[in-house]
């Protein structure tokens, strides 16, 4: 029941539509506010709830290598997104990935191994068991998350084709295709991408070759089909939408360090210690719906996964091998 005061005029009371516009339309600017340089989280809100039905992806979870920390949202983390390939802003990926074509879809596996390859995703997704790890994510512009990623350790796929003992770098190269990426119209980077890790690195078991997240195959706007996630190191390491795993000897130019090498360098571990030259790697925000709202945390060294990952770099000045 609604009482009405009367010393209100009805001319002075605001029609309920009114309200319910102006509501969100407030929540609009408060939310736009939110977001300086992360996108609209209610355009983010939208593409999530159109998406394309996901599809199953069955995958045991593994315990030993999953953090218990709050998940982030599937929203979330499949509308704020680093893809370059389909624009600069964070929803770009979520607007324009749909267009990319994964089937059919095959990957090389090539260089210095004895028993070179190109596999179609069906044969990659066969090639060994499945596993959820629950991975956080940390990106270099100082956000994170906590995802559940499916796949198998890049070892699995490495010691198929028998490396050899020359081969002490992995090379790792992404689609770049103009028709299904607009992003490649604008010369942020020399297309294609290009990423890569040191062999023990690679062979790392915390080195995920990725098919999925979830539970479910991978959003195109995440890396479709197939991608890498390397878990101690900045986002970027983690190469999407892959077409060709190289082994080679020298040290491979990298998309990042090639074109930014003061800001990015080869191994681009997560190291508080160490700052961008724009701004601190000591604390990150979490994605949680909050944009700027969300509480800063303390970064940890190699993302928290240093009992698996520091004595890879044991003797080594990570400031000079940033």
């Amino acid at each position: 029941m609604i009482f009405k005061d009367p010393r209100i005029h009805p001319s002075q009371i605001t029609p309920r539509a009114i309200v319910e516009n102006r509501r969100q339309w407030l929540k609009t600017i408060a939310l736009g506010s939110a977001a300086v340089g992360m996108g609209s989280w209610l355009e983010r809100d939208a593409f999530a709830k159109t998406a394309a039905p996901r599809e199953k992806l069955p995958a045991k979870f593994n315990e030993q290598y999953s953090t218990r920390e709050t998940q982030t949202s599937y929203e979330d983390a499949t509308t704020y997104n680093n893809f370059y390939e389909f624009g600069m802003d964070k929803d770009d990926p979520a607007k324009f990935a749909d267009r990319l074509q994964t089937r059919p879809w095959t990957v090389s596996i090539e260089g210095m191994v004895k028993k070179p390859v190109t596999l179609d995703i069906d044969a990659l997704l066969k090639l060994a068991p499945m596993e959820e790890r629950v991975y956080r994510l940390r990106c270099v512009e100082g956000w994170s998350m906590v995802i559940p990623w499916n796949g198998y350790a890049l070892s699995h796929l490495l010691n198929r084709v028998e490396p050899l003992g020359s081969a002490k770098y992995v090379e790792f190269i992404s689609l770049a295709d103009p028709k299904q990426m607009p992003g490649l119209k604008r010369p942020v980077l020399n297309w294609p991408y290009r990423e890569g890790l040191r062999m023990d690195e690679a062979m790392n078991p915390l080195t995920l070759l990725t098919f999925g997240m979830y539970g479910e195959l991978l959003p195109k706007q995440n890396g479709a089909p197939i991608r890498l996630i390397v878990p101690w190191k900045y986002g970027f390491k983690s190469s999407k939408s892959l077409v060709t795993i190289r082994l080679t000897e020298k040290q491979p130019l990298t998309s990042w360090s090639a074109s930014a090498p003061r800001e990015y360098g080869f191994y681009s571990n997560v190291n508080p210690a160490v700052s961008h030259p724009r701004w601190s790697q000591a604390t990150e925000r979490r994605i949680d719906g909050r944009g700027i709202f969300a509480p800063k945390i303390k970064t940890e060294p190699f993302n928290g996964y240093g009992e698996y990952v520091a004595k890879l770099y044991a003797g080594m000045d990570l400031r000079k091998f940033y």
